[in-house]
């Protein structure tokens, strides 16, 4: 295995898919140049180019990740309720402004219910914050004789694409 190979697997198991897939479909989907793109987030050009031809591996600030996440969500939303030009607008200036931190609550009463690829991508987060996709693959089948259903879900979203975890949990939910 080479490098880019190498660097391309570790990208999956950390972010659920390569992060030069992940960027272009963000990109494509709401219109952003790579340069557009890299202001959205908080990333040089240079540096988006470099981890999206995997020649780097890791988004090493955590607002970064915040704001990518965040666009990844606008694309879900963007999908599923196809909104308008101005409200896609103002989603990225909201998200270009963030911290990444988090500064307050929201009242429960006024969070929707979220979009399935949001829940998924929660789950694949707690997933890969404590295995490898590697370890989660080997525990899946050390369990699927005795229990197929949750080497399953082992395997849907602490080893899966995101796409695929999120099929099953609308077939499930």
């Amino acid at each position: 295995m080479d490098q880019t190979e190498h660097n391309l697997q570790q990208q999956t198991e950390l972010y659920g898919e390569p992060l030069g897939v992940l960027m272009r479909r963000i990109g494509g989907t709401l219109g952003l140049t790579q340069a557009r793109l890299a202001e959205a987030i908080g990333l040089s050009a240079p540096m988006l180019s470099q981890l999206m031809s995997a020649q780097r591996v890791k988004i090493g600030n955590p607002a970064v990740v915040q704001r990518l996440h965040s666009l990844d969500e606008l694309v879900a939303r963007v999908v599923e309720d196809g909104l308008e030009d101005l409200q896609i607008a103002a989603e990225l200036d909201e998200i270009r402004g963030s911290t990444g931190a988090f500064t307050k609550s929201v009242p429960t009463a006024s969070i929707a219910r979220p979009a399935a690829r949001t829940v998924v991508r929660e789950i694949q987060d707690l997933f890969r914050s404590v295995a490898s996709a590697d370890e989660i693959q080997r525990a899946a089948n050390l369990i699927v004789a005795d229990s197929p259903g949750l080497a399953e879900l082992l395997l849907a979203y602490g080893a899966g694409r995101t796409d695929d975890a999120v099929a099953h949990y609308e077939r499930h939910h």
